[in-house]
């Protein structure tokens, strides 16, 4: 079976690079499936885990937004944060959900609540990437 080598960075350090059969992300004009050959494209993604699958495993990688860039050969997602599955601190996680969950019920300024849902979704990103474990 064909494939692409996908590779994940942040601006501290490379997260993740394998050669994988097809990845899945959340754009933010939706789900994209991306197989070795799929025609150029460049798009923003959503805070949401990224699925790598390499023959009949998935791994799954939290990416807390950035772009994607597809080219015949290769998949490069720039992320401003990214965390692979094993990485993941569940327990830490639940927290800061509850906590975002608090400061979003609370009557907050658009900046602070703009802070909470954003940590909110980071958060939800974790435990959903981690709950493949």
């Amino acid at each position: 079976m064909s494939t692409l080598r996908l590779e994940i960075v942040t601006p501290e350090r490379k997260v993740y690079e394998k050669d994988v059969n097809m990845v899945v992300v959340k754009g933010v004009a939706g789900e994209l499936g991306i197989l070795p050959h799929h025609i150029p494209l460049v798009t923003p993604l959503k805070i949401a885990p990224v699925k790598a699958k390499i023959g009949n495993e998935n791994e799954f990688i939290a990416v807390h937004g950035g772009f994607i860039e597809v080219r015949k050969d290769k998949v490069v997602i720039l992320a401003e944060a990214a965390e692979l599955e094993a990485d993941i601190d569940v327990s830490r996680a639940r927290l800061a959900k509850e906590r975002a969950e608090r400061r979003l019920a609370q009557k907050q300024s658009d900046i602070n609540a703009m802070r909470a849902e954003m940590a909110l979704q980071r958060a939800i990103n974790r435990l959903e990437t981690s709950s493949h474990k």
